[in-house]
């Protein structure tokens, strides 16, 4: 069964969940997990102490077992985005490049958007082709936030 557990945060609230031992979502808010119970385990004390740590700049990778439920796509786009260094950001074009075919840049988009580990798997260090900070689940003002608290801590 998930456990899931909600948390107060520099950037508002954030629900964290787990499973078997994974982290399976950090989402923006206070968000009930179906199938899943109210149950604070040493995993899921360890993800808000590791994102606490990054929110106050002192740390600027993470050291967590992570399992985001997704397509084969979604994953290869997943797995690209944590190769984004921390302090930069990249394109869809990018990532789309990165994952095999340069015009998915609309698939890259969408698999940003059902990222279900935000923060951890860093979809706000992508932006659009113009520079423009584009669409984010926590809103642009948390992910205008986040990209300026890494370049502050570069």
């Amino acid at each position: 069964m998930k456990n899931f557990f909600f948390y107060d945060t520099d950037i508002g609230k954030i629900t964290i969940a787990e499973e078997d031992g994974y982290i399976t979502h950090v989402l923006f808010g206070h968000e009930n997990l179906p199938d899943s119970r109210v149950n604070e385990t040493a995993l899921l004390k360890d993800a808000h102490k590791q994102i606490s740590e990054y929110l106050k700049g002192e740390r600027r990778s993470f050291d967590l077992p992570l399992s985001p439920s997704g397509t084969e796509f979604q994953q290869r786009v997943w797995k690209a985005l944590t190769g984004i260094p921390y302090g930069e950001t990249v394109t869809y074009e990018d990532i789309a490049r990165k994952v095999g075919n340069e015009k998915a840049c609309r698939a890259v988009g969408m698999a940003n958007n059902r990222n279900p580990i935000s923060l951890i798997i860093p979809c706000h260090r992508v932006i659009g082709k113009n520079g423009k900070l584009t669409g984010y689940g926590g809103g642009l003002g948390i992910k205008e936030y986040l990209l300026k608290l890494e370049r502050g801590n570069i």
